[in-house]
């Protein structure tokens, strides 16, 4: 019996390409030793890694 596959509705962010959340190093330190970081979202999939993908839209004659 042959299965179906669900077509995809997502697809990996164009602009992260799918790391949508990285850790920038400040280069300071906390008290305790520890490297202050900034944690920084991409901006087109919101910290998802997927966008929709989009629809062909029809070509009238």
């Amino acid at each position: 019996m042959a299965h179906t596959i669900p077509a995809r509705r997502m697809r990996h962010c164009r602009d992260c390409d799918g790391f949508p959340v990285v850790a920038i190093d400040t280069g300071q330190l906390h008290p305790d030793g520890t490297r202050r970081t900034l944690r920084v979202v991409c901006k087109t999939c919101h910290g998802t890694g997927l966008t929709p993908l989009r629809v062909a839209a029809e070509v009238r004659a």
